[in-house]
């Protein structure tokens, strides 16, 4: 059996669209390919996640209609794809088997997800029964993404005669989360000793991004098909019987053995930052180059996002501002090939503090005055984006937004924040892997200390621990959710640890205040880790 895994990019709430790019992988799998079936991912009519969209009557009557035109165009072949189905007044996340012209029936997700990202006891209602259809007489068992992480659905498929297990899915990317998927697909064969294929989207949706990685385990556990990551294709499995009766495949497409954590990381900020950018129909964006490593490295990725003619850097050097941060950030703007300014803040700067003079009489210069540098600069690239229309991109970290360290209307103005989910020691780590063959970032704003360039000598380290002290604090406190004591039982300082968690715990108005911003990491500041602002809750 010829099949094809449609590892493509949908767009949430933009069903025509998404029933034309099925149409045409439909057209090319039947015409240049002669497939016998195509599986298309997880709620792939919509794309994912629709969120309230699902509560438009509208939208519903979209679904169907769209589902009508797929059905007509399904003469000669085999279709799997992934809808929202609604019946009567309830809702279900749905897999649909289409076979030549009729849609024969459908499967509902059993397993719905309601942590981190995901919401789905909101808007579903979780299926109670297996579904095994016939695919050129191979008795499938049809799942959807949460069910594979869960023994029950596999195991009733089996039950109910299957073969093969069709697992379709729209699952975020985090870093490792591609080898996750990998143990599970595992244990489901050597549980069920079944053939499984599993069919995964690629794609940005605002703060998520998918990594596609589809891939086939055959029915002897091997690891026998694997489609690249972050890249939209179909991508053909030859499904045939062996001697001992059991489905294995002579395709393949093996993933490059040079991958590291860095260029997967890389990949996702890439795609996530030209998605948002594109979907939102945006004409480029324009970046406040510092001098500094974050905004460098916001620049490389908007430029492998986008192109250079899409990208537009604009240096708004202060009093305080170092001259070889200029230079630097020139140097790269050259190395880029990219449009760069320079507007100096030192007017605007300078007209605040005349105008607020009387204000100030008799206090002590303090951030006050810091803030409102950045606040200058905000309001510059504000401008520019709304003359036009290129997305402002922010170039704060994860380490910042964690603390606070940023100024709100300031330096976090933007429309999308590529770093929010990524550690200050991270952003090293991707720079160094972005120079690994030549020099692009300039070798200055990776080895310089980091500073805000907010007054005379300043450097991070003025107001927070290093950040190789910093970084594993906060992995500990935020990702782990660990306490504070037992962060110290780790071998951490008791007077770093109160003070960082204290500065966490405070800052939580500042990250409302935030861009959305790429999740990379298993939880980031958004949808997964929702604290209140206003709390009484500490611990010691």
């Amino acid at each position: 059996m010829l099949i094809g895994i449609a590892q493509i990019n949908p767009s949430v709430g933009d069903i025509d669209k998404n029933t034309s790019l099925i149409l045409e992988y439909l057209k090319k799998g039947k015409t240049k390919y002669n497939l016998d079936t195509i599986i298309f991912p997880e709620l792939m009519l919509t794309g994912y996640p629709p969120e309230d969209l699902l509560y438009r009557p509208a939208f519903h009557k979209k679904i169907n209609n769209a589902l009508d035109i797929i059905v007509k165009n399904s003469k000669d072949i085999n279709l799997i794809l992934g809808y929202p189905r609604k019946s009567k007044d309830l809702l279900y996340n749905s897999c649909a088997f289409i076979c030549n012209e009729r849609l024969i029936t459908s499967y509902d997700k059993m397993e719905l997800p309601n942590y981190g990202v995901f919401d789905e006891a909101r808007y579903f209602t979780p299926g109670t029964k297996a579904c095994v259809v016939n695919l050129c007489e191979i008795k499938t068992g049809l799942t959807i993404c949460e069910d594979i992480w869960s023994a029950t659905p596999s195991a009733m498929a089996l039950k109910n005669g299957a073969e093969l297990i069709i697992n379709i899915n729209a699952s975020p990317f985090h870093v490792n989360k591609h080898s996750d998927r990998k143990k599970v697909l595992h244990q489901r064969n050597k549980e069920t000793g079944l053939a499984i294929i599993y069919a995964n989207i690629t794609g940005g949706q605002d703060e998520l991004v998918f990594d596609g990685g589809s891939m086939l385990i055959d029915a002897n556990g091997e690891l026998a098909m694997e489609a690249p990551l972050f890249e939209e294709g179909l991508f053909i499995v030859d499904l045939i019987k062996n001697k001992q009766s059991k489905l294995i495949t002579t395709s393949a497409y093996p993933l490059e053995k040079n991958n590291t954590d860095e260029k997967i990381i890389y990949q996702a900020l890439v795609m996530a930052v030209r998605d948002y950018v594109n979907k939102n129909g945006f004409n480029g964006v324009v970046i406040g180059l510092s001098g500094g490593i974050d905004s460098a490295l916001v620049t490389c990725i908007a430029v492998e996002a986008l192109g250079n003619k899409n990208v537009e850097v604009i240096l708004m050097p202060s009093r305080y501002t170092a001259k070889i941060s200029n230079e630097d950030s020139i140097i790269l703007a050259k190395n880029l090939n990219i449009k760069h300014q320079i507007i100096s803040i030192e007017k605007p700067f300078k007209s605040f503090l005349d105008l607020l003079d009387s204000n100030f009489n008799n206090t002590t210069v303090d951030t006050t005055e810091e803030n409102i540098q950045a606040r200058c600069r905000g309001i510059i690239l504000m401008a520019l984006s709304n003359k036009t229309r290129r997305l402002v991109l922010a170039t704060g970290n994860k380490s910042e937004m964690a603390v606070g360290y940023a100024t709100l209307y300031g330096d976090m103005v933007g429309g999308f924040a590529p770093l929010k989910d990524v550690s200050k020691l991270l952003v090293y780590r991707l720079a160094r892997w972005i120079n690994r063959e030549t020099e692009i970032i300039p070798e200055r704003i990776i080895s310089r200390p980091p500073t805000a360039e907010l007054k005379d000598n300043q450097r991070d380290e003025d107001s927070l621990p290093p950040y190789d002290v910093l970084d594993p604090i906060l992995e500990r406190y935020i990702e782990l959710d660990q306490s504070p004591q037992q962060i110290i039982e780790s071998g951490f300082d008791r007077e770093d640890i109160n003070r960082v968690t204290s500065l966490v715990d405070h800052s939580e108005y500042k990250r409302r205040q935030a861009a959305p911003g790429v999740k990379i990491s298993k939880k980031a500041f958004g949808r997964e880790r929702r604290y209140p602002i206003t709390s009484g809750y500490s611990e010691d």
